[in-house]
């Protein structure tokens, strides 16, 4: 089992728009190879900084989402809502 963390920033005001993203973008990798789960998080201290945390079979089904088309599309339709690129970690392989 493969665990990340996706770190966004988002624009303030935009939280909202963000959040509701999120439940198309899970319906979209739900349905890929080696999906297990993924949560949504909102820092208490920052409300506009959020970690999906997202676990996977293995760390060839999370590098294969990475570089497929439904991430990339997600990346451009969410991008105007970030103040900064944002970053992922790998907690364990």
């Amino acid at each position: 089992m493969l665990t990340v963390g996706l770190y966004y920033e988002v624009l303030p005001g935009k939280e909202a728009e963000f959040e509701s993203m999120f439940g198309g973008v899970i319906r979209q990798i739900s349905k890929m190879e080696g999906y297990v789960s993924a949560l949504l998080y909102k820092r208490v201290d920052r409300p506009n900084s959020y970690l999906i945390y997202s676990e996977w079979k293995d760390m060839d089904s999370f590098e294969k989402f990475i570089k497929s088309r439904e991430f990339s599309e997600v990346k451009s339709e969410g991008s105007d809502l970030l103040i900064s690129r944002p970053y992922h970690k790998i907690y364990n392989k």
